[in-house]
């Protein structure tokens, strides 16, 4: 198997794209350390699935916004595996507008918070701590994972997903993504996947989604221009090829979000002019 005796790291594995990304490398025989916070359903869920596949695979309890928590997963690393070859950065919070409703409410004041310190904070302290493992292998990758949000901030179809602190926050691991791979290179690889609506993130199968009228719902497809949101599969696949297999990419960051950011400006059909024939 082409993954043979490598490390990944890959928070969020629980949930539907992190999910399909351990699956991914699970199946070409990567070992996967896997740090978990909540969601404690979908991680017994994870752990019965990926035993029954005979994965190997070690569930960390962190959190991962918290220093001393970090450096206890990497120092777990060392001690069984003693090597890290590729950083899955796919860890984020974002309170959803149309779910969680302004800042201001009193069940929101640590909203923002939550959002910069999980969806870049975390981030940076996984980067920073899992440089000196990443250094020892002969081809390490970073993949941060981030959101059109980034782009669009709290505008348009998406405003009622992307929260003013989420969106703020995918575009700095965007800039981060440019740093670390100055930072990091020649030896380390660092690439950016921009998301758009996926399902389970953004899409169907989330309480932002089921609290959309049809209308709603509609002009979001009307945005994207393949009009319908992303598979988790189709991220798995992207992240597979940017971590491992696209050895001559770094600094890159590429949108994965169906047309999402270019759907709002239409190409018109071309004037007859003014001119005489």
């Amino acid at each position: 198997m082409p993954l043979q005796n490598k490390t990944v790291v890959i928070p969020g594995a629980s949930r539907a794209i992190g999910r399909s990304i351990a699956n991914t490398f699970g199946s070409q025989r990567a070992t996967l350390i896997l740090p978990v916070f909540d969601w404690p359903e979908s991680i017994e869920e994870m752990e019965n699935e990926f035993k029954e596949l005979g994965f190997d695979f070690h569930v960390q309890q962190a959190d991962l916004r918290k220093k001393a928590d970090v450096i206890s997963v990497v120092n777990y690393i060392s001690k069984t595996t003693g090597r890290l070859d590729y950083l899955i950065n796919n860890i984020e919070r974002g309170g959803m507008p149309v779910v969680h409703g302004s800042y201001d409410l009193p069940h929101n004041r640590d909203q923002w918070d939550v959002e910069i310190d999980t969806t870049l904070k975390a981030k940076w302290l996984l980067f920073h701590h899992c440089l000196p493992l990443l250094k020892n292998s002969p081809d390490g990758s970073v993949l941060n994972i981030s959101s059109v949000a980034g782009l669009t901030g709290r505008s348009g179809p998406g405003a009622a997903f992307f929260n003013d602190g989420y969106s703020a926050a995918n575009r700095a691991v965007d800039s981060f993504t440019e740093q670390w791979a100055r930072e990091s290179a020649p030896n380390i690889r660092v690439n950016g996947l921009i998301l758009g609506l996926i399902e389970g993130r953004h899409g169907e199968k989330t309480r932002g989604w089921s609290a959309l009228s049809n209308t709603e719902k509609q002009a979001l497809y009307n945005q994207t221009l393949l009009n319908r949101t992303g598979k988790p599969d189709e991220v798995a696949g992207a992240v597979y090829f940017l971590t491992v297999k696209a050895t001559y990419m770094t600094g890159s960051i590429i949108k994965m979000d169906g047309g999402f950011t270019l759907g709002a400006t239409k190409v018109p059909v071309f004037p007859t002019g003014i001119l005489d024939t």
